[in-house]
């Protein structure tokens, strides 16, 4: 009997075990995470990391507001769901914003995210080789300029900017006034030649060149703030230098993703399809 006992007893335990390393771990929400210190200023992120063992496929979002408004937690924030509930491990930064901060603060703190995520993959199961960045209006022109001219360490696997200004210029030639954005950022108040330059400079599709990670634009066909466009122009430009560059246009979408779930029920289904491809796990 004691021996049968101590059988069973092992049993119960062996069993209670292995339940509980079947039980799924938990997903984790961190904030409030310093990447970054600039002149005094932390820079913070948040850090969504999937229940298990990873390294998962990684994006970073990057918030838009004209690069003057918003946070970590303002714009992008339909895009957490869907990114959440695909087992993504993802990422949402704050930016230093202008007037305090003219560019190029803004790049270079988006520059810094995406080194302080590779160099901390690890600790929140991210996979520093399967990174895509995310972006929308200012974040979407901060993410395609991110792309275009990165480095070694700052290069990712691809990049999604969603109604992105990727001709600066183009923007301030077609406004009969200097459009308000213009002057905070750049410190711009007159069109001269040197303003033409930093506007060029600042413009993603000036930096496009062979060889860049493949490109998922997501544009509205009615944004009359940012016209659709500069997404065309873009994909034309990328797709000339020999780079992928996928377009998801919104029938009827204005500027920002507000109404867009009507107009296009699948469109973040296309997103997670298309970051799934790209982000594949290399064999």
């Amino acid at each position: 009997m004691r021996i049968t006992a101590a059988i069973a007893l092992a049993l119960a335990v062996s069993l209670d075990s292995a339940v509980a390393e079947q039980k799924p771990a938990r997903t984790e929400m961190k904030t409030d995470i310093v990447f970054a210190t600039c002149g005094g200023t932390n820079l913070t992120l948040d850090a969504f990391v999937p229940q298990g063992e990873g390294p998962f496929p990684t994006c970073i979002l990057v918030h838009g507001g004209a690069w003057m408004n918003g946070s970590k937690a303002s714009y992008i924030t339909p895009l957490f769901e869907p990114l959440s509930k695909a087992g993504f491990a993802w990422f949402t930064i704050n930016y230093r914003l202008a007037p305090q901060h003219r560019f190029p603060a803004c790049i270079e703190d988006v520059e810094s995210a995406i080194r302080w995520v590779k160099a901390h993959a690890k600790e929140y199961k991210a996979d520093p080789q399967r990174i895509a960045l995310i972006g929308e209006s200012a974040g979407g022109q901060l993410v395609s300029l991110a792309g275009v001219r990165a480095q070694a360490d700052t290069r990712v696997a691809a990049v999604v900017p969603f109604y992105a200004p990727h001709d600066m210029a183009l923007r301030v030639q077609q406004n009969p006034a200097v459009p308000a954005w213009v002057t905070p950022l750049f410190g711009i108040v007159e069109i001269n030649d040197a303003a033409w330059q930093a506007l060029r400079d600042a413009s993603p599709i000036n930096h496009i060149r062979p060889g860049l990670p493949p490109y998922l634009l997501i544009h509205g066909t009615k944004d009359h703030t940012v016209p659709f466009e500069q997404s065309l122009l873009f994909q034309e430009k990328m797709k000339a230098a020999g780079n992928a560059c996928d377009l998801i246009a919104i029938p009827g979408g204005a500027h920002g993703m507000g109404g867009w779930e009507k107009l296009d029920p699948g469109y973040k289904d296309k997103l997670v399809a298309w970051l799934r491809e790209k982000l594949a796990a290399r064999q």
